[in-house]
């Protein structure tokens, strides 16, 4: 037979507040260079990140002028995806293009 003490609370959710945090977002950039082709780069753009073709040339050209050009936002998994695609798709057209990822 269990016995219960009347004098003993029980702790249970009752005031207290969990925050559940969103993991980090990453940043995939697209970096400039001197040999990668800008139809290339677009194609990469549409392709990889879905981007219609007058978003892919505006980002294109903002990396033309700024060195880096934002491809997209992602969780860890589809932005280390993403990053890896570029590098294989550059890599078999003999292209230097590199994009990175950074928290956002």
């Amino acid at each position: 037979m269990t016995e219960t003490n009347p004098n003993l609370t029980e702790d249970t959710d009752i005031g207290i507040e969990e925050k559940t945090k969103e993991p980090p977002m990453y940043k995939v950039l697209i970096h400039n260079d001197d040999f990668t082709t800008k139809e290339f780069v677009v194609q990469v753009l549409m392709s990889v990140f879905s981007k219609s073709m007058e978003e892919a040339s505006q980002i294109m050209w903002h990396a033309h002028r700024e060195g880096l050009g934002l491809c997209g936002i992602y969780n860890r998994e589809i932005a280390e995806t993403k990053v890896e695609a570029v590098s294989v798709l550059a890599r078999e057209n003999s292209f230097p293009l590199k994009t990175t990822m950074e928290e956002e």
